[in-house]
């Protein structure tokens, strides 16, 4: 049972390291429990590393039974207990005797709570460590190994056994915000590995990975854990489905060997110092600490005695029982051997009792033994086997290793969180920039606006002030030439005057030569001298019109030498706008470089971390396919599988997903590609669900659109196919949408879909609660009663089947008239109507079944008041094979109660009986048959 060492993924750490050698990482682990004495230091010359650790074995002898109290003083016992020194004397007859040393002694009046601390309680804490534990017990039949291990104390808590308490201890020293507890609950029986949390799974293979040697059992049901009241419940179920017989030794004599195993999962951070060097420029992308698991695994195996067909009185079935019980111990006794002579063959092969347990002895486990015994000498010999057995156990050495494994989900999840922080900071700082380039680019605009109006203005201004410069120099060039003509005018008056004085001063000299011409001389000088008069006025005139005409000329100059200036100024100023434009221009075009630089180097990093977040997403991609590889190579292996029982089983159970939902198995067995499609609307649904989110999609069930409301109703009823959707559309009130529905609207479709919807809600007992307390069976009952749709019958067949597996409420059931309206949907003759009927009587009468034989029910069946068995008794044999099965089971567990007996004679079920234990295709349902005749004194009488 020793374990080869492999590498694999998770890391395997010793528990001690050598005080001189130096570790990459340090890890803050839980405070660890000193070492207890058992202990062993390793060799020199051994594996350093190696943390070895001695199987712990008890010894246990129960008190004195009513058969040997009864003997009184004639009682002879073969025990003498020596607590104190832990010694145990065995005595052969008056004169031979010998003496064995234990871990521990306990006597007939040692408490189930001393038991646990001492035997069990330094496993549990090793195993909260992260270290693999296995608590066993051994011993004949009827020592009390089941009481010490398996007993619930659920009214006296004094009187648990090791499972209740280990798991108590447990759940109070683990946090359930950050660590997991799960449990598997399984029987060896006849050699064949049976699930007792879900009694279908039969046959289970043990797989064993090559390269690390760990034992795994995939297709056992794992269970997560939360409260000691679940725990309860969940080994109430085991304990009921476990196999037990009554014998001369024992009247519960456990026929199975039953483990329990439980997974322990806790969070551990331990932080890198030394093995990654992180650059500066990923600091902010990659955690600092990184996220790890301790993944630990604690066995408690409650084996079943060995025994003596002549002391326990088996027959018929039980001695094959038997056999099986003593090969698997006899088995598990020479791979002790083996181990205690250090034998280089260890035949762990011969039993799977051994290949499980192959980690508790000789591997990496902290095991722990209690040996149960009986004080009576008629049964020395199984008492000095078992007493050999645990000296034998002693012997043996484990290598007990912490195993501890990367979070790499977490450290995912940290990553992604990392990236996306850092691509909306990345895409901020684009906007914000982008903002930022916007702006600039809008005042550059309104600069270059604002400069080519002013360019504009300006040429308007010089164009204005060329045009009136012209205008002024055209103007003084015409009244130039006016100034010219008017001296050219005077001219010719200074040269009418020059010749009219020379004229007069010859008038004058003939004035003088002439006086009688002197009057007409004188008239006529005085014509001459007023009319040179008139011209100097005229002249005069005309010189201030001149000096007129230059002074406002000088004026006309001194304006165009003014708008000159204006003009050379207006010029000045343009040319420093200029100036000023190409400044920030220059100033802009910088910006512009130094952004895009900026984006460049921004995107390299954006393009470093996308690197990084691809690597860890390809590993984790790795290992998805890895893990799917492993699961379709499972799934290829239950295929394989061609039992009718496991088959009729999982029919019993509950609706299969896909048969509780729109569709049927049978009809998706017919056609590969119909479940291509199926799981391409499963997918297409999810990704509606996760872009609409739920409460949006349960308000579209309230829809006044008729199409909508279908279409809705379709997608909760794909959900709730789903465990991991169920309660959060409960929670959501999409329940009581559904119930809403079913009761209002009168649309075949919906009435359909809503009906599957239900079905897959009352696969939860927690569900099938509310189901039931709103009233749901009656909605479905009339559902029932008006539609005549065979699919819609179907899966309101498939609801009240579902419900039908809660014996809390059969009463309510079929007060609401569920069992009358399975009963009523026969006239259909729809095949899958009538499975589904068969299915939910076979589902009824079984829990009623198993509840009467607990002894909390008694009375006629509710079924046989409502007409079931007549309706059997007309219809079990013109079914296809696998609804009569169901048809089949469900007649023989009415049968098994003793009230229904005078119902079944009447409507001649004995030969429906016996044709039953002699023809059905199912053991269980041939067995259960034969049990009713053989059992019921009624039954008996009529054969004969």
């Amino acid at each position: 049972m020793a374990t080869g060492s492999g590498a694999g993924r998770a890391s395997v750490r010793p528990v001690d390291r050598p005080r001189g050698t130096s570790t990459a990482r340090s890890k803050s682990v839980a405070p660890r429990r000193p070492p207890s004495p058992a202990r062993a230091r390793p060799a020199a010359d051994h594996d350093p590393t190696a943390d070895l650790c001695r199987v712990r074995v008890a010894l246990r002898i129960r008190p004195k039974n009513a058969d040997e109290l009864a003997q009184g003083a004639d009682f002879d016992t073969c025990v003498e207990l020596q607590a104190e020194c832990k010694k145990l004397k065995l005595k052969k007859n008056n004169w031979a005797s010998e003496s064995y040393q234990f871990d521990e002694i306990f006597g007939e009046n040692s408490s189930q709570k001393r038991i646990y601390e001492v035997v069990a309680k330094p496993v549990v804490e090793s195993v909260l460590e992260g270290y693999n534990g296995t608590v066993m017990a051994y011993g004949q039949t009827g020592t009390g190994k089941t009481y010490t291990v398996g007993q619930l104390g659920k009214e006296d808590p004094s009187e648990r056994g090791i499972m209740v308490r280990a798991l108590e201890h447990i759940l109070s020293s683990m946090s359930l915000e950050t660590d997991s507890m799960a449990v598997s609950y399984l029987q060896l029986y006849l050699e064949s590995v049976q699930d007792l949390l879900a009694p279908e799974k039969t046959n289970i293979p043990i797989v064993e990975d090559s390269k690390t040697g760990e034992v795994s059992l995939p297709g056992a049901a794992i269970v997560e854990i939360k409260d000691l009241e679940h725990v309860f419940q969940l080994l109430q179920i085991g304990e009921t489905n476990r196999h037990a017989a009554n014998t001369k030794m024992n009247t519960e004599s456990s026929r199975s060997h039953a483990i329990l195993i439980i997974h322990l999962q806790r969070s551990l951070k331990i932080k890198e110092e030394n093995t990654v060097s992180i650059p500066s420029d990923a600091e902010h992308t990659l955690p600092g600490d990184l996220p790890l698991v301790l993944k630990s695994k604690l066995l408690i195996v409650d084996l079943a005695g060995s025994e003596r067909i002549d002391k326990s009185g088996s027959e018929g079935h039980m001695i094959e029982e038997a056999k099986f019980i003593n090969l698997s111990l006899s088995s598990l006794g020479k791979c002790i051997n083996a181990l205690a002579e250090n034998s280089s063959h260890i035949p762990t092969r011969d039993s799977k009792l051994t290949r499980m347990l192959r980690d508790s002895f000789g591997g990496t486990a902290r095991t722990s033994l209690v040996v149960t015994i009986g004080p009576s000498a008629r049964h020395y010999s199984e008492t000095s086997s078992t007493v050999l057995f645990g000296k034998r156990a002693m012997k043996i050495v484990n290598t007990i290793r912490l195993k501890e494994e990367v979070d790499y989900e977490t450290l995912y999840k940290k990553v992604e969180d990392e990236v996306d922080h850092l691509t909306s900071e990345m895409e901020r700082q684009q906007k914000l920039r982008q903002r930022e380039k916007m702006q600039l680019e809008k005042r550059l605009k309104e600069s270059e606006a604002f400069l080519h109006d002013l360019k504009m203005t300006s040429t308007m201004q010089i164009e204005n002030l060329e045009k009136e410069k012209h205008q002024f120099e055209y103007a003084i060039k015409r009244l130039m030439q006016e100034l010219e003509e008017k001296e050219g005018q005077n001219n010719v008056l200074s040269e009418k005057i020059v010749h009219l004085e020379t004229s007069l001063n010859e008038k004058k000299q003939q004035q003088l030569e002439s006086f009688s011409t002197t009057q007409i001389l004188s008239e006529t000088t005085k014509a001459h001298e007023k009319k040179v008069g008139e011209l100097l006025r005229q002249l005069e005139e005309e010189k201030s019109r001149s000096a007129s005409m230059k002074g406002h000329f000088n004026v006309l100059e001194q304006q165009l030498s003014d708008a000159q200036s204006s003009a050379q100024f207006q010029e000045n100023t343009a040319r420093e706008l200029k100036r000023d434009l190409s400044k920030v221009t220059e100033i802009f075009t910088n910006q512009v470089h130094s952004l895009e630089g900026r984006i460049s180097q921004l995107m390299s990093e954006k393009e470093l971390m996308y690197k990084e977040l691809k690597s860890a997403q390809a590993n984790v991609q790795d290992e998805a396919r890895r893990r799917q590889s492993l699961e379709a190579e499972v799934v290829r292996l239950k295929r394989s599988k061609t039992d009718n029982c496991a088959e009729e089983s999982k029919t019993l159970c509950g609706m299969v997903r896909s048969g509780s939902g729109l569709g049927s198995e049978a009809f998706m067995s017919k056609s590969g590609n119909f479940k291509e499609t199926l799981a391409s609307q499963r997918g297409t649904i999810s990704k509606i669900f996760e872009e609409v989110g739920l409460p949006n999609v349960l308000a579209l069930l309230k829809s006044e659109e008729l199409e909508v409301q279908i279409h809705a109703v379709k997608v909760v009823a794909n959900l709730a196919a789903e465990d991991i959707n169920q309660e959060k559309i409960v929670e959501e009130g999409g329940l009581d949408a559904l119930l809403s529905l079913l009761e209002t609207s009168e649309n075949t479709t919906i009435h359909r879909a809503t009906a599957g919807a239900i079905a897959n809600l009352a696969m939860n007992v927690s569900n099938q609660a509310l189901i039931m307390n709103k009233g749901g069976a009656q909605l479905l009952a009339n559902i029932a009663s008006k539609t005549d749709d065979p699919q819609t019958m179907r899966m309101v067949a498939g609801a009240i089947a579902n419900l039908c597996g809660n014996e809390k409420w059969h009463a309510m059931l079929k007060q609401d008239g569920g069992i009358k309206a399975l009963l009523g949907m026969f006239q259909t003759g729809h095949t899958d109507v009538i499975a589904q009927i068969a299915r939910g009587l076979a589902n009824f009468a079984k829990c009623e079944s198993r509840v009467i034989s607990q002894g909390h029910k008694k009375g006629r069946s509710l079924l046989i008041e409502d007409g079931v068995l007549s309706w059997i008794m007309a219809n079990s044999t013109m079914f296809p094979p696998s609804t009569r099965r169901h048809i089949e089971l469900a007649f023989c567990h009415l049968a098994q109660n003793v009230e229904n007996s005078r119902d079944i004679i009447i409507t001649g079920g004995i030969k429906e009986l016996l044709r039953i234990s002699r023809e059905s295709s199912r053991d269980d349902a041939r067995t259960l048959a034969k049990k009713a005749l053989n059992s019921n004194p009624a039954f008996l009488k009529e054969i004969q």
